[in-house]
């Protein structure tokens, strides 16, 4: 490929709605281009790294034995009324009608159009396990979309569904694509780590996220610094140390506190520590309307909400709700009168007594205590786990780490397949529901995570399995020719041998070619100059590295063959 030919327009500045490196870097190096706000075109260079992305995830899938199909973009509503999805899913489901007045949605997800088609086409346990794929375009119409292809409302996924006869088969099915999904982020030359997720809205009984660990990453991470336990914060489980408070607590005392709100008003009036506060939270689920309470210096987890309740979402009440069930405006819940069921982190267990709002306006309670004042609807770990709390796994302590999301496996079970009647006949000629599994990779996020990885002042660093070309060849102006010349030369021998070759024969300054070079990151650069042909050498730089070396002219490319093909993934 020829620079000159090729549609790479390079900026040297930031775009002004850059918040994170891969968004500059890949703006900047002419690898995308905004269309709308989370929407945007895949320019030549950056389209070829994102189809090597696909082409590993392609492999490792037919590998694992996945079969691939292709689904429609736009679904029907009424394969998400037949799971139970188009009333809750969210805003995040982009809805239109058609000229019949018919609903429909951009799909954000394939959970029901694959379990259709395969309560259509899969009748017998025989034709199990089955896992089918694709690659393909999604639509979530994100609140504030940012960071580029890594928080875009459209962007490439590839989503897989297993079906299986048993629970045992389905668990083989996930750790066969565990595997998978390890094999292909190594390839990728990514530095993550797998580690426990909540579901959200795809549900099933247990997930694993793959997270490529980078300070820019939008997710927290609890990592044990002694047994290997790992846990997006949301599901990352907080070990009960709390022992029970002995004796009895005083009595009870409402105390006024005018225009006191917040913890931190509450302590500082009251003379009390976050320590001793319960701060009550109302939440709003399909399950119905709950308090919650936590340590004043905790926050409360809503997917353990959620997850406590079997509910399919759990987030804070509006102001509306808050007042029917308290009373009061936000700011004065508490768990004593409260029209709701209340339900309390264990480490409040520590407590004989704690001060709570009054669900009144400007008043509180001091000496409130579970079970003589209020009866608990139960005792959950409920609040989100913080560094330097104890592992849950073991002695060790949790450490927090930031990582980006690129790929989700879900154990899904029977919550499709027996909503959408996705049924099989035994061994014995009995009714089953499939078993089912379902995983995910965001092929751009995957993209953009591997520069937030790679990356220095320069520019992009990519590892050579995800690098638009493998090689850059230079050649510097001469009144001769003779650079370009030899330059061609050893494009035809490499492309001969394999090899993605770039040739910027560019008529520009070599301090404008060298900076190309380095903000696109290609792995090898090799530079033909006068005085190198000279001697009969080409000069050699690694990315990567920042190594040079002279290599003979007539050796350079059998030298520069071997050097990527023992870094090709």
């Amino acid at each position: 490929m020829n620079y000159s030919k090729l549609l790479l327009p390079t900026l040297k500045e930031d775009p002004a709605d850059a918040e994170v490196v891969s968004h500059k870097l890949m703006f900047r190096a002419g690898l995308i281009r905004k269309v709308a706000a989370g929407i945007y075109t895949w320019m030549p260079a950056g389209l070829r790294s994102l189809r090597k992305v696909e082409n590993i995830v392609r492999q490792e899938m037919d590998r694992a034995g996945a079969q691939e199909v292709l689904m429609p973009a736009v679904q029907p509503a009424e394969l998400w009324q037949e799971s139970g999805r188009w009333d809750y899913y969210g805003k995040e489901l982009l809805r239109f009608t058609d000229r019949h007045s018919r609903d429909y949605c951009m799909g954000p997800t394939h959970e029901e159009v694959i379990t259709d088609l395969v309560k259509r086409e899969v009748h017998s346990y025989k034709q199990l396990p089955m896992n089918l794929y694709q690659i393909q375009t999604k639509f979530r119409d994100e609140i504030r979309p940012r960071f580029g292809v890594m928080r875009g409302r459209e962007f490439i996924m590839k989503d897989a569904y297993s079906f299986d006869a048993d629970d045992q088969g389905a668990e083989e099915s996930y750790h066969k694509m565990q595997a998978a999904y390890t094999r292909i982020f190594e390839r990728c030359g990514l530095n993550f780590v797998a580690v426990e997720a909540d579901s959200g809205a795809i549900g099933g009984s247990f997930s694993h996220e793959f997270m490529v660990l980078a300070e820019s990453g939008e997710d927290d991470i609890a990592a044990c610094n002694a047994c290997g336990y790992g846990a997006n914060v949301e599901k990352a489980q907080v070990k009960d140390t709390a022992a029970k408070a002995e004796g009895d607590a005083p009595a009870a005392e409402k105390v006024a506190t005018p225009d006191v709100r917040t913890i931190e008003e509450v302590c500082a009036f009251m003379g009390v520590t976050a320590q001793e506060v319960a701060k009550t939270l109302v939440f709003e689920t399909d399950k119905g309307v709950v308090a919650v309470c936590v340590r004043g210096d905790r926050d409360a987890n809503p997917a353990k909400v959620k997850n406590l309740l079997g509910a399919n979402a759990a987030e804070l009440a509006s102001e509306a709700v808050v007042r029917e069930v308290t009373g009061a405006p936000i700011g004065f819940a508490g768990p004593f009168g409260i029209k709701c069921p209340v339900y309390l982190d264990n480490e409040l267990k520590g407590l004989a007594s704690f001060v709570s709002g009054a669900n009144e306006v400007d008043a509180h309670y001091r000496g409130i205590a579970p079970g003589r004042d209020f009866e608990p609807a139960g005792w959950s770990d409920l609040r989100f786990i913080l560094e330097g709390d104890p592992c849950p796994r073991c002695d060790g302590q949790v450490v927090v780490k930031r990582g980006i999301e690129v790929g989700h496996i879900f154990k899904l079970g029977t919550k499709y397949s027996e909503a959408m009647k996705a049924n099989f006949l035994d061994a014995d000629g009995r009714e089953q529901p499939c078993v089912m599994g379902c995983y995910g990779i965001g092929v751009g996020r995957t993209m953009a995570a591997a520069i937030e990885q790679n990356n220095d002042e320069n520019g992009i660093i990519w590892p050579v399995p995800l690098a638009p070309w493998e090689v850059v060849i230079l050649p510097l102006s001469d009144k001769t020719g003779e650079t370009l010349a030899t330059a061609q030369k050893i494009t035809g021998e490499l492309q001969q041998a394999g090899i993605e070759v770039l040739l910027d024969e560019r008529d520009e300054r070599p301090g404008v070619k060298f900076k190309d070079a380095d903000l696109l990151g290609i792995p090898l650069r090799i530079t033909i100059g006068a005085r190198g042909l000279k001697e009969g050498n080409a000069e050699t730089k690694e990315r990567a590295t920042g190594e040079q070396q002279n290599i003979a002219l007539d050796e350079i490319s059998a030298w520069a063959t071997a050097w990527v093909k023992e870094r090709r993934a």
